[in-house]
């Protein structure tokens, strides 16, 4: 029994022996330190004593071992492994535990909603501003312009509606035939507002100068202000961590070669809650801050409370840090910025002090799926037209976009934070497209929010499919249904209105389009079908012969296509005029323009139904999944494109099929839209292929500058992305000692005073090891993330506990939770790759 005994204890203390080298070899020690630290733990496993793993965490620290959390002995140490060399980042709370410094000190400001809520009304004065407007120049100017576009608009709509009169059987005589008008008459004026938008834009631009623009006065290379600190916040959730930091590392390079980094400082606001990417963001921004020394102006700090989504999280900047700052400049996920057009944004304000927001216009760029390339073209070559357009329109009553702008910030803390709507139901609650809002508050406030269209340097990303950018449209449409109410909101000034108005206008066009289409069908049924009513008027002399007018139909057709597709064909003449090599040359852009306007056309029809269906569920109250966007080249499956398009492929089918039985004649006049929705499933398939992108691209079709001469800091965010390390994932908080450490100390610290807490908390991380990361519940993955004794706990049993699961010290890949698909991204995929062909080490004792 003895023999038995002491050979069993033998091999207890040879496997606990085993654990606390395989542990050491996770950490980056000389190798005479590695040697006496296993020295000690032989010795203590010699001598036939227990816990032979926490004497080895004890040895680490230098101190005594807390038996209630054995690892917490060694979790300074461990984090000063893991910074390498850096200033220190650890600290100890008022309760002696250590916490990591991820963030710079408070400056607490109180923010409260502004006047709020908002007073609405059908009669809006001009009152209760909480400042004056200034009396600018500009003013003036801008009431000149819009009058002169709502003038054109009335004008071409009116000449349009009267042709189309011409065309209908009776003369727009009939009650069915006054709503097709009534429709028409929307629909043309609003494509007549765009048309005239890109015009204005095109004379602007071929003019090169614009002496009302933001930066018309120059911009002055003097050294910015000392009082001129500016912020530049990240609000993440759930994120590819990679490629955020990739962004931001380019981004944050390009301001150092500037000169002026002393003037910036970098945060990233995590709104994750995926237990992956939280381990993974802690991570990425200790190895962003070693690799480019921005500690102490690189911070990171992640909400335990997700209010009010990323307006609530830069509020909660606001807050936390805004006093410490006279400007903000907020980043998308995947925004990446120049150094000169920061510091550019930043002379703009200091030159413009009734300057409250200016945005800047990204160019997108960065995916290579066929849809997202045609879309980057599309952005380039037409887009600057537009951006211009509504520049000149607008001026210090601009848009804001949300990202890739600066703020003032004390304006904004004081007058733009926003509340919740106290109505319930479609447009109540809380506000979701708070961008809007925020340049319409700031505008109420007396300050100008204006478009620097003319500023290069700003960069983003758009989806990389038509399933993608339609999901991101449902959230688009229903906030823009909730703001809707603002454009009576007192005090909101003209221009913001119309923003508000033309943003429902975005996504109610496609309903109307559908409707217009459908009255127009229901009409040829009538004529078809209906004997005709020749004496429509009391004392009619003469009988009408009611007919379409071939004539006057093929002439309005021609008009309606001029006014859609000319500012497209000045927006290619623009930019062969600007340098067409940058596009491939001249005969490639001019096939780069006809491919995007037949895919143009292909997609319409689809994206009208798809709006049309948002825009009735969100005046119905239903609620759209806001989720951040997928970041990579994700492609559409067969499956998923039969799942979104199969019910409209169906209404294709059966709406040609009812028109062939009224009129073979008419349907061609339908093809464009019937023939598109019947296609529509493998439109969406083929549109998302990567590969038909890439062999575009190498044909040198809808190349775009940034693909032929790509800028400095994307080459800079695309050489980090592809050189990143693997993201962290859960599974390495427990098992790997250095990533257990980050997580640890940066975790709440939650005390169990009472001993019911203690064996809940014990219980938790029993079953835990005990299941391994694949079968753990990702509920329980956030509990243990949210309680630095809970993980310590738990990292120290999977290395020490024979009984835990051998999957924590399996690759990180290996460790996905069966059934859950792999991320699309490429970086995951090689992330993945890589990680399988690690050997798996599975400790015991």
């Amino acid at each position: 029994m003895e023999l038995r005994s002491a050979a069993g204890l033998a091999r207890a203390g040879a496997a606990a022996l085993d654990a606390c080298l395989q542990y050491l070899e996770r950490l980056p020690l000389a190798p005479e330190r590695r040697r006496a630290l296993l020295a000690r733990a032989a010795e203590h496993a010699a001598s036939g004593r227990p816990q032979t793993v926490a004497s080895l965490h004890a040895a680490l620290g230098a101190t005594d071992i807390p038996w209630d959390d054995p690892a917490r002995a060694s979790l300074a140490a461990r984090l000063g492994l893991a910074a390498r060399g850096a200033p220190p980042l650890a600290r100890r709370d008022p309760r002696g535990h250590t916490r990591l410094e991820t963030a710079p000190p408070l400056a607490r400001t109180p923010i409260a909603p502004y006047a709020w809520p908002p007073r609405f009304s059908p009669w809006t004065p001009r009152r209760g501003n909480p400042a004056p407007r200034p009396a600018g120049a500009w003013r003036q100017v801008a009431a000149a312009r819009r009058t002169a576009l709502l003038a054109l608009v009335l004008v071409q709509t009116w000449l349009a509606v009267h042709a189309m009169k011409g065309v209908l059987p009776y003369g727009g005589e009939q009650p069915l035939e006054l709503v097709i008008l009534a429709l028409f008459a929307v629909l043309f004026g609003w494509i007549s507002a765009g048309f005239w938008t890109a015009l204005a834009g095109f004379a602007l631009l071929l003019r090169r100068h614009d002496p009302h623009a933001i930066s018309a006065g120059g911009l002055a290379r003097a050294p910015l202000p000392p009082g001129a600190r500016t912020a530049v916040v990240m609000p993440i959730c759930n994120e590819n961590v990679a490629r955020v930091y990739a962004g931001l590392r380019a981004t944050y390079e390009s301001v150092r070669r500037t000169g002026e980094l002393a003037h910036f400082d970098f945060f990233v606001l995590s709104d994750s809650d995926e237990p992956d990417a939280r381990v993974a963001e802690i991570k990425g921004w200790l190895a962003l801050c070693r690799a480019v020394d921005g500690f102490g102006r690189i911070f990171y700090r992640r909400r335990r409370h997700r209010i009010k989504r990323k307006s609530g999280n830069v509020a909660d900047f606001c807050r936390r840090w805004g006093a410490r700052y006279r400007y903000m400049v907020v980043l998308d996920a995947d925004s990446v910025m120049s150094g000169e057009c920061l510091t550019a944004l930043v002379r703009l304000m200091e030159a413009n002090p009734d300057a409250g927001i200016i945005q800047t216009v990204p160019h997108a760029s960065g995916r290579e799926t066929l849809y997202a390339r045609l879309q980057q073209f599309a952005h380039r070559v037409y887009g600057p037209l537009f951006a211009a357009g509504m520049h000149f329109w607008q001026l210090g009553e601009s848009h804001y976009w949300g990202h890739n702008a600066i703020i003032r910030l004390a304006p904004f803390m004081r007058y733009c934070a926003i509340g919740r709507l106290p109505r319930r139901g479609r447009f109540g609650g809380e506000i979701l497209s708070h961008d809007f809002v925020e340049a319409a508050l700031m505008g109420r406030a007396g300050y100008s929010v204006w478009l620097a269209y003319d500023l290069p340097g700003s960069h983003e990303e758009l989806p990389p499919n038509l399933i993608d950018e339609l999901t991101r449209d449902r959230r688009w449409c229903q906030g823009n249904v909730i703001n809707a109410p603002f454009v009576f909101a007192r005090g909101i000034c003209g221009a913001h209105r119309a923003l508000f108005a033309t943003g429902v206008m975005a996504y109610l066009s496609g309903l109307l389009w559908f409707l217009f289409l459908l009255a127009s069908t229901l009409l040829l049924a009538v004529h078809q079908l209906v004997p005709p009513t020749y004496f429509t008027a009391p004392k009619q002399l003469f009988p009408l012969w009611p007919q379409w007018d071939t004539g006057y139909a093929l002439t309005l057709f021609a008009a309606t296509t001029l006014v859609l597709f000319l500012p497209k064909l000045l927006g290619a003449a623009l930019a062969a005029w600007r340098g067409a090599a940058a596009y491939g040359g001249p005969a490639r852009l001019l096939a780069s323009t006809l491919i995007e306007l037949l895919f143009s056309m292909l997609l319409a029809p689809i994206r009208m139904l798809f709006h049309a269906h948002f825009v009735a569920t969100a005046l119905f109250g239903w609620p759209a999944r806001w989720k951040s966007p997928l970041r990579g080249d994700a492609e559409t499956t067969w499956a998923e494109a039969l799942r979104r398009h199969g019910v409209h492929t169906l209404i294709g089918v059966a709406w040609a099929g009812v028109v062939v039985w009224l009129s073979n004649d008419y349907v061609w006049w339908l093809l464009p839209v019937v023939g598109a929705l019947v296609l529509s499933v493998p439109i969406s398939v083929l549109s998302s292929r990567v590969a038909l992108g890439r062999a575009l691209r190498r044909a040198r079709l809808l190349l775009i500058p940034e693909e032929s001469r790509p800028p400095r800091e994307l080459r800079a965010a695309r050489r980090a992305f592809t050189r990143s390390a693997a993201p962290a994932a859960f599974v390495d908080a427990v098992a790997d000692p250095l990533a257990n450490a980050l997580a640890c100390a940066a975790a709440p610290a939650r005390p169990a005073r009472r001993a019911a807490v203690q064996r809940e908390r014990m219980q938790l991380v029993n079953e835990a090891a005990a299941l391994g990361p694949g079968r753990l519940p990702d509920a329980c993955k956030r509990r243990l993330l949210d309680d630095a004794a809970a993980l310590s706990n738990l990292h120290f049993e999977v290395w020490a506990s024979p009984a835990a699961d051998r999957a924590w010290f399996a690759p990180a890949a290996a460790s996905v939770a069966p059934g859950r698909p792999p991320p699309p991204s490429a970086h995951e995929r090689a992330r993945r790759a890589a990680a399988a062909a690690r050997p798996a080490a599975a400790p015991s004792g």
